[in-house]
């Protein structure tokens, strides 16, 4: 990326940012940075301000056709959430907030620490009512903005011998947490009886490194998922071969072990699995994506479409792909920017790209707001063909 004609607008557009009000400022610096056209950029105030909705409220929203013209409509809903408190479900359409109505392109905005009166319906426009809804106050730090970080993971038997992980965020930077915990979600599903999975990863927000742990359950040994790149080591020139190879720590002893090792030097390297061994549902797993499934999810997405370790159903995800971390600039604000591109063990970047399902399936509002949802039940129906198949006779198969 060349900068010379950023830098000359913002230099054209300086003398009116410091003339606007508080407001107008802060939407300006956002306009500004959208110019580089990338993703992992933000500006915003630690007292979370105009903030999108799966970083608030916890939903996320789509565009569908309506009467009248296109309207939002709630998609993602995760469990426990501040939307999910207040009886929003996927599908019921969103007529107003506080009492202004937002039609697409236009997305609402949030602030946290506040309360909101949601005007709602149901997916075909009936039943309007007014919903409040209150996103607690969070406050902003290096390693993330101030959002309300989503319940992470959840569980349950979707079917005879089918589990489904629903995987929302990554938490923590490293993600040791995050490890141990799916752990305890994987071992509840074996014990289950669960020998086919489904991860839902659709409207998951990215991240940090627990990323690792979920791509290690898709296969038994320690392959590459990926590698970083910084700035400097793509100007200087590199070969995939010669950066180091690391798998994620699976311990604080190891989490320091890693970080002495790469406190001083260039961060490029290849991120490899752990090497989990083994599990009932290898080679028996769909991974749900959708249009706002993000970075961290997305590696792991494209980490399962190139080794053919999982099959891929929805809509094909946001292409939000880079390694970001905020900076402080001074009055309470932060910008958030990309310190390293990512790209899959082939050398793909997907930045821009997105990660393409194998099943094309797209979900319907109406069918959502009763209770139907297209994408898991495709899953399902792929996992229960699947295990039909196994049990026949080999002569009989194809």
């Amino acid at each position: 990326m060349r900068y010379d004609a950023w830098t000359a607008l913002v230099d054209q557009r300086t003398p009116g940012l410091l003339e606007v009000d508080t407001n107008k400022f802060e939407s300006s610096v956002k306009e500004l940075l959208s110019e580089l056209k990338s993703s992992h950029i933000a500006f915003f105030h630690e007292g979370g301000k105009q903030l999108l909705p799966q970083h608030t409220l916890n939903v996320t929203l789509r565009s569908f056709p309506s009467v009248g013209g296109e309207r939002w409509f709630f998609l993602d809903v995760f469990e426990g959430g501040p939307g999910y408190v207040a009886g929003i479900k996927p599908g019921n359409m969103l007529l107003a907030v506080n009492g202004t109505e937002y039609v697409p392109p236009t997305m609402p905005p949030f602030n946290v620490g506040e309360t909101y009166d949601l005007r709602i319906a149901d997916a075909g426009g009936e039943n309007a009512r007014h919903v409040p809804a209150t996103v607690p106050k969070r406050k902003g730090t290096r390693s993330r903005p101030p959002i309300v970080e989503p319940k992470s993971l959840s569980h349950a038997m979707v079917a005879p011998g089918i589990g489904l992980v629903r995987v929302t965020y990554f938490p923590g930077e490293m993600g040791i947490g995050f490890a141990n915990a799916l752990d305890a979600v994987m071992k509840s599903l074996k014990e289950s009886g669960a020998s086919r999975l489904i991860i839902d990863v659709r409207g998951n927000i990215g991240g940090g490194l627990g990323l690792a742990r979920l791509a290690s359950y898709l296969c038994p040994g320690q392959i590459p998922i990926g590698y970083s790149l910084t700035p400097g080591r793509l100007r200087r020139g590199y070969k995939r071969e010669d950066l180091p190879s690391v798998p994620m720590p699976s311990s604080r002893i190891g989490l320091l072990w890693t970080l002495a090792r790469f406190t001083f030097r260039d961060k490029s390297l290849f991120l490899l699995t752990q090497g989990l061994g083994p599990q009932p549902f290898h080679s028996k797993i769909v991974l749900l994506v959708n249009e706002w499934t993000n970075s961290a999810a997305e590696m792991v997405a494209g980490f399962a479409a190139e080794n053919s370790l999982a099959t891929i159903v929805g809509k094909k995800t946001a292409g939000n792909i880079l390694g970001a971390a905020n900076f402080k600039v001074g009055s309470g604000y932060w910008v958030r920017l990309p310190v390293f591109g990512w790209y899959t063990s082939k050398g793909e970047c997907l930045e821009g790209k997105g990660v393409s399902p194998h099943v094309l399936v797209d979900v319907d509002p109406c069918q959502l707001n009763v209770g139907v949802d297209q994408q898991m039940n495709k899953a399902i129906e792929l996992l229960t063909e699947l295990e039909n198949s196994s049990r026949l006779p080999a002569s009989t198969i194809g």
